[in-house]
């Protein structure tokens, strides 16, 4: 059913905007009669109609939480000042905090509420490598040099979720509604490793349905597979002998030459994998200086694929590589998981309920400063598509046929949706056409742009929420589906084992060079509106046009 469709002028009422067509608005035919609203309609569209009354008056607290968060700008499991703020400002709201999950110091789950359903709310926390970038600014302006950043826009993520639990919270507690809310954060997402071990370690057991969010630069949900990837990442290192590279070469070992002769052989085997496939390395370990035969070396793979097995057949194939390269150079080796990533499965109910929401809310107004920034950086990086920010709302998006998929990015929330019937809201927070996990991509999100895509996108996951809470019927036919179409014919196997350990040392070194310059930066919001007037920065600040 779709969502408040029986009373058009209430809505327009509730969200302020005026209706795009009056016809649009008038019967069918001069002598039809309207339908009576039953009791639980009117009951629903109270709800909602307070949930997106309650998402406005929360309007600056999600200003300050997405300009705190982007001024902390932390890779993943570093993600220390971030955790700390997020989980002091729910713990201020009367959700209860537990931390350290799964062995991670900066993971950790909200939650509020008792009894069915239990609603969990997730979304990612972690930035990019070198992606320090001025809010506002059309070019490349780093705030530190060399410092990471939310490159990709995941400080805006579980604001939104906060801003929409806090709104959903308000009504639970005056209708007495029974329900729990779980906020939980996507710790160290671009290493997709994270939320396998939360699914082995039980976190989701009770959920019954799953919301999570992810920024974009349009609003919408998709429902079923996907275009993107599942993936595992596997660092194997080599081990070797040392010897003088000069006096005494033919002593030495060298597991260098056994990481190089790895990666050229996968470099050779790519012409004869599936057009799918996505898989690339960085050397993490080449050895310590050049006139020491190198007696250990790293390197760092991802695979991806569109589904299990050929994911688990990519690693086969990459273990069979390591084995080659250590036989012909008389090495050892090692291999570890240091992240996984299923291919995401998403709830076709859930999705068309919260779809019906998308299109009440509708995408925020841009002014002419938002379509100039959008525009300036699209000029600058040269994008295809220079025309600024979307204004027409997406569809919602159906499966792609499997001959008709081309692999690309993957996300760990792919294990959460083979446990638990899952969606993702796709909320207007970034730029069309940019590169993503760049600088550029940092840009919008400390910015209106970012305020009001999260406003917006807050309301529709409240939405949502109300309906979950409200229509029994619905959580039935997720489950449904999930049991007797998704997981029918595939189980969820992990690639991980019970004691394969989160790679929680990952990024250390990066922050503890970068963190004290970046801390002279953190947002201040007592004595500063925004994060952009804490810097200085008028907005926008676009190269001239020529």
């Amino acid at each position: 059913m779709r969502a408040l469709r029986v009373f058009p002028w209430a809505l327009v009422c509730a969200l302020g905007v005026a209706p795009t067509s009056a016809r649009a608005q008038a019967p069918a035919k001069a002598t039809a009669r309207p339908t009576k609203p039953s009791a639980a309609e009117l009951k629903l569209d109270a709800l909602k109609k307070a949930a997106i009354a309650n998402v406005d008056g929360l309007a600056k607290q999600a200003q300050v939480m997405v300009d705190s968060v982007f001024s902390f700008g932390e890779l993943g499991f570093q993600e220390v000042e971030t955790s700390r703020y997020l989980t002091e400002i729910l713990e201020k709201n009367g959700f209860t905090v537990r931390r350290g999950i799964s062995g991670i110091p900066t993971a950790w789950v909200a939650t509020w509420g008792a009894g069915k359903p239990v609603i969990a709310l997730g979304s990612d926390i972690d930035g990019i490598p070198q992606a320090s970038q001025k809010p506002g600014v059309g070019y490349r302006d780093p705030i530190v040099a060399g410092a990471p950043g939310h490159g990709e826009g995941h400080n805006a993520g579980v604001p939104l979720n906060i801003v929409a639990a806090l709104a959903v919270k308000q009504i639970m507690e005056r209708e007495k509604m029974p329900g729990t809310l779980m906020v939980w954060p996507g710790v160290a997402e671009e290493l997709v490793a994270s939320k396998a071990w939360f699914v082995r370690d039980g976190i989701f057991k009770d959920v019954d349905i799953s919301l999570f969010t992810h920024v974009g630069s349009n609003m919408n949900v998709s429902w079923g597979t996907g275009s993107g990837n599942g993936l595992v990442s596997i660092e194997y290192t080599f081990n070797g002998e040392s010897a003088h590279s000069a006096g005494n070469p033919w002593r030495g070992r060298s597991a260098l030459d056994a990481v190089e002769l790895m990666n050229a052989g996968w470099n050779a085997r790519r012409e004869h994998l599936r057009l799918q496939q996505r898989s690339h390395y960085v050397i993490t370990n080449g050895g310590d200086q050049p006139n020491v035969v190198p007696s250990n070396a790293s390197v760092w793979y991802y695979f991806r694929e569109t589904d299990y097995p050929r994911i688990k057949e990519l690693k086969e194939i990459g273990d069979r590589m390591a084995q080659g390269a250590a036989l012909m150079t008389g090495t050892t080796f090692t291999s570890r998981i240091l992240g996984t990533a299923w291919p995401q499965h998403m709830n076709k109910p859930i999705a068309e309920a919260m779809y019906e929401n998308i299109k009440t809310v509708g995408l925020p107004t841009w002014d002419d400063k938002d379509q100039a920034l959008a525009r300036g950086i699209q000029q600058e990086i040269k994008a295809p598509n220079q025309k600024g920010l979307d204004t027409e709302l997406a569809k919602l998006e159906t499966p792609i046929a499997e001959e008709d998929k081309r692999g690309g990015g993957s996300d760990d929330i792919g294990d959460v949706s083979w446990n638990v019937p899952t969606v993702t809201l796709r909320f207007p927070s970034n730029i069309p056409g940019l590169p993503g996990h760049n600088w550029a991509n940092a840009i919008s999100m400390a910015t209106p742009i970012a305020h009001k895509g999260v406003v917006a996108g807050a309301k529709a996951q409240a939405l949502t929420m109300i309906d979950i809470l409200s229509k029994p019927e619905l959580v039935k036919s997720a489950w449904d589906y999930f049991t007797n179409v998704q997981t029918k014919d595939q189980k969820y196997i992990p690639f991980i084992e019970k004691d394969t350990p989160a790679p929680t040392f990952l990024n250390e070194a990066i922050l503890e060079k970068y963190r004290p310059a970046m801390k002279k930066f953190y947002y201040d919001p007592s004595k500063y509106g925004t994060y952009l007037e804490q810097l200085g920065i008028t907005y926008p600040t676009v190269r001239p046009t020529p």
